[in-house]
Parts: C-alpha cells; sequence; structure tokens
C-alpha cells in the first residue's frame, strides 16, 4: 500500500514448542487510516499490536513501522513513536491525572512548562476540564474518565501511531457509546494511524474506516465495514450474526 504506515509481511509467530499465533499475515495500514482487528479471543490480535511496538519479534517475515523494520528500530525509540491504550489503563495510582499525562513528556526531558501546557491540551482535547482534573487521583475517576486519561497520556509527544487493545470492553454499553463519539471526534482533529483491537463487531463497524477480521491467526476479511456487512464468508458472518444475537435478546428483554 502505497503511503503506509504500518505493514505485516508474511508474518508469522508462534512462542518455542507452542502453535502458531500467526500464519503468513499480511496487511497493511494507511497513515491516518483506523483500522479495526476483530476477532474471537486468541485470534491473534493482540500479538499483532506487540509486534508492531516490538515486545515481540516475528519468527519470519517483517514488522514494518514508518518504513522500518522492527528489527531494525532502538525499541525505546519506537515505543515513543507509538501511544498504547489498554483496557486496563494502567494510571499511576500514586501520581495525579496531570502527572500521569506527562509521564513520557519528562522521560523525553521536556521544560515543566511544555508539560504542563501539552497536559492541558491533552485534557481538554479528551473531554476532562484541567481545572476540575489535573489535581484528581485515578481512584476518584469513573471508568470512562480513566479511559479518557489513558487516551490522553498515549498522544502525549504527538506520536504518528496510536494502538488501542479492547480500549472500551470493560465500561457500560452507555459509556462505550459516548467514547465512542468522542474517539471520532478527537481522531478528526489529531488524524493518527490507529490499530483497534477489538473481539465486537459493532465496535469495529463504529471506529473502523477499515475493518479486519481474523480468525486462527490469518486475515479472513479486510475492507470498509459495509463491505464486510456484507461478506458472506462463513468466519465473518458468524461474528456478524453474534452482534444480531446481542440485538435480538435486548428486544425481547423489551
Amino acid at each position: 500500500m502505497p503511503g503506509a504506515a504500518i505493514e505485516f509481511r508474511d508474518v508469522s509467530f508462534a512462542r518455542p514448542s507452542r502453535p502458531r499465533v500467526l500464519d503468513h499475515f499480511s496487511l497493511a495500514v494507511g497513515a491516518g487510516e483506523v483500522l479495526a482487528l476483530v476477532g474471537r479471543s486468541g485470534a491473534g490480535k493482540s500479538t499483532l499490536l506487540k509486534l508492531v511496538n516490538r515486545l515481540l519479534l516475528p519468527v519470519s517475515g517483517a514488522v514494518i513501522v514508518e518504513d522500518r523494520d522492527t528489527r531494525d528500530w532502538d525499541p525505546i525509540r519506537l515505543r515513543r513513536r507509538i501511544g498504547y491504550v489498554l483496557q486496563e489503563v494502567g494510571l499511576f495510582p500514586h501520581m495525579t491525572v496531570a502527572s500521569n499525562v506527562g509521564v513520557v513528556p519528562r522521560l523525553e526531558h521536556w521544560a515543566e512548562d511544555r508539560v504542563a501546557a501539552r497536559t492541558m491540551e491533552l485534557l481538554d482535547l479528551v473531554g476532562l476540564p484541567t481545572a476540575q482534573f489535573a489535581t484528581a487521583w485515578p481512584d476518584e475517576l469513573s471508568g470512562g474518565q480513566r479511559q479518557r486519561v489513558g487516551v490522553a497520556r498515549a498522544l502525549a509527544v504527538d506520536p504518528p501511531v496510536l494502538l488501542m487493545d479492547e480500549p472500551f470492553g470493560a465500561l457500560d454499553p452507555l459509556t462505550r457509546a459516548e467514547l465512542h463519539a468522542e474517539f471520532r471526534r478527537i481522531q478528526s482533529r489529531v488524524r493518527k494511524t490507529v490499530i483497534i483491537v477489538t473481539h465486537d463487531m459493532g465496535e469495529a463497524f463504529a471506529l473502523g474506516d477499515r475493518v479486519g477480521v481474523i480468525e486462527d491467526g490469518t486475515l479472513v476479511a479486510c475492507d470498509r465495514p459495509m463491505v464486510v456487512a456484507a461478506s458472506r464468508d462463513m468466519r465473518v458472518r458468524r461474528l456478524l450474526d453474534a452482534v444480531r444475537l446481542d440485538r435480538d435478546a435486548l428486544q425481547r428483554a423489551d
């Protein structure tokens, strides 16, 4: 793909004496694109994210980030180019919200006035007014607020790539819907290259410019949401039917 920010080139991965998690996996993610990867637990989705930021290395093939094989990147420099948002946000409990957001800028030796200005900018961006939230502690926040802080922290040094591993999976449906809308608003402003991993096809459709479906370490579909929704591939239909079953259950409950 011309202008790809991330590429998986015929990537296979397995831990020693274990079955393959990824099997000759190829995919390109365009600069500024949001790719939502969906599949069952254990399909290999989170492994892909770990390969991007070099927490893992492929057994064969190559992972390319900004035109460089991850093997050729200094791991620390690579990870400074990548923001990471997890389902379990992992805020430092002994730090205020502002201090959590400022962790990576301080590791990069930013001047304190620059850290403060960036923290204020990002808290406003994610909908957490500085006057109210900068001095708050993580245990004083709701789940949705903690996730917003996690997004702000991931964006702190303005990385071009953002990886999101089930970022909204632990939230109630209303909060998830609110954060989906918030994510789309933020992405329209910052235009990062984003890979979102989810097991929820509905969430993938809500957030992705393209949706990739993974099963047993292989990519079985990848296209615009409406194209994937019309797929006749049974591996895709099973995930689509699960979304419909959830809706049917809600309608029956009414």
